[in-house]
């Protein structure tokens, strides 16, 4: 595998293209755990009717593990708002529109998105105190059993030749309530740099659903402090801030 050419270089992974296969190679900082979890996801996905990667295989090479995948034709979101910048408020609606879709479909055998957070409320190194506020906040939001991504932003979402949307990056998938996962992409863009795009975002989301964005704004500080378990050093002081308030305004 460490021959090919890679599509996508990050920290903990590097991704291939091999011939109609996409080869996910993981570093060492993946436990058994976190690969199956993924590829558990992914069959969770794709089982509940959601256009996403085809898992193939699970397997390790040079000591390190890979997700075998289909590979899928198109371009990302991302790639085609920054090609067609006047598009903009399009790309931003279809965004939107293809997350609710996902959030209408269930996928009862993954992990619940409360118990989920509750553990890394746990291990988020915040205050006492301030972890028992967020345990209190946590039990007293709606559940629901909507597909929740966890990570989805515009390089997760693949438009094929065909006009067909398809979702990728499963690895944080859970079922819980729709308005999680809004908060989680809005914060997701905020941590980019990208305030403006987050808030409009948030605008365009709660538009569509017919909710507001305090309501939406409750489960800002739960995200904040899960992505505090593998927050980068720069992002700490942001997170810290929005995990610490009691009512996030």
């Amino acid at each position: 595998m460490s021959n090919r050419q890679p599509l996508v270089t990050r920290h903990r992974k590097i991704i291939y293209r091999d011939g109609d296969k996409l080869i996910k190679q993981l570093n060492n900082s993946y436990s058994d755990t976190n690969v199956f979890n993924e590829a558990f996801n992914l069959a969770c996905v794709r089982d509940s009717g959601i256009r996403s990667p085809q898992l193939l295989e699970v397997v390790k090479s040079d000591g390190q593990w890979a997700l075998v995948l289909g590979y899928i034709e198109g371009e990302t979101l991302s790639d085609l708002t920054l090609k067609n910048p006047d598009d903009f408020n399009k790309y931003l609606q279809q965004f939107v529109d293809i997350q609710l879709e996902m959030h209408k479909h269930s996928a009862p055998r993954l992990r619940s998105w409360h118990e989920k957070m509750h553990g890394k409320i746990s291990a988020s190194g915040l205050e006492k105190s301030i972890r028992f506020e967020l345990h209190t906040r946590l039990d007293s939001l709606p559940r629901a059993t909507d597909l929740c991504h966890g990570d989805f932003n515009p390089t997760n979402v693949i438009i094929d030749p065909h006009g067909d949307w398809h979702i990728i990056d499963w690895a944080h998938a859970t079922r819980g309530h729709a308005a999680a996962d809004a908060a989680r992409t809005y914060l997701i863009f905020s941590l980019k740099g990208k305030e403006e795009l987050a808030g409009r975002y948030l605008d365009c989301f709660c538009a569509a659903v017919g909710t507001s964005r305090q309501f939406v704004q409750r489960w800002m500080p739960i995200v904040a402090a899960s992505q505090l378990v593998k927050a980068k050093p720069e992002e700490r002081e942001m997170l810290s801030r929005w995990a610490s308030v009691v009512e996030y305004n």
